[in-house]
């Protein structure tokens, strides 16, 4: 019985390492960074538009095959909606390595095929929501184009739970980004292979990503949140 305990162990401690990740770990808010590394264009910091002529350069080239979102906590719609068309019509891949939130998730969603980057790190998406989605929404939700818009991801001051007010990094209440506020898809390393969570944040945990409400029968394949 003793492996047994130690395995169940292991997957205990992978199933909670992204939490303990996501509270640690420094948020990235510095404005975008691009750097090229070969066939990959990695794209880190927040997606505010100052990198986007850049951006659409290295994927007119025809020569990048993979965008990797490394690291972003948000951004703006607008961003997001230029870096998003700008994948969308190149035909690229997209991954992400580390954190993915809000402007950035919508980004990785444009790809042609989207995943987590390989690695021992912990991978976390979050998808913004106005409220927390049943199951039936869940199905439907990010399956395809038609469901991936921006209304969808920047849900109106009615329905979302706090406006967000101008502040000094630049972000105005005319932004309805809520980052902490979504469904966070995180894959977490362990010796049997990558583990896979879902959770609805309501936005009251702050960088406390542990207190957030565990989805069952969420898994991101099966919702067209990853691909294979």
């Amino acid at each position: 019985m003793k492996p047994l305990h130690f395995a169940s162990g292991i997957l205990s401690f992978a199933a909670s390492a992204w939490a303990c990740f996501l509270v640690l770990a420094p948020v990235a808010t510095h404005a975008a960074e691009i750097e090229r590394q070969g066939r990959l264009l990695l794209v880190s910091g927040m997606l505010d538009g100052s990198e986007i002529a850049s951006f659409i350069d290295h994927l007119s080239s025809g020569t990048v095959r993979t965008v990797v979102l490394e690291d972003s906590f948000g951004g703006t719609a607008e961003a997001a909606g230029a870096f998003a068309d700008a994948i969308r019509a190149s035909g690229v891949e997209t991954e992400v390595r580390g954190q993915c939130m809000a402007a950035c998730a919508y980004a990785f969603l444009a790809g042609k095929t989207h995943r987590f980057g390989d690695g021992f790190q912990v991978n976390g998406l979050m998808l913004p929501v106005a409220a927390r989605p049943t199951a039936a929404e869940l199905a439907v939700r990010w399956r395809d184009d038609a469901h991936r818009t921006l209304a969808d991801f920047t849900p109106g001051a009615a329905a979302a739970p706090k406006v967000i007010e101008a502040s000094a990094d630049g972000r105005g209440a005319h932004d309805n980004w809520q980052p902490e506020h979504g469904v966070l898809f995180t894959a977490s390393p362990s010796l049997f292979g990558r583990i896979y969570n879902a959770f609805y944040c309501d936005g009251t945990q702050g960088r406390d990503f542990s207190k957030c409400e565990r989805l069952p029968d969420a898994d991101p394949f099966k919702l067209g949140v990853l691909t294979p």
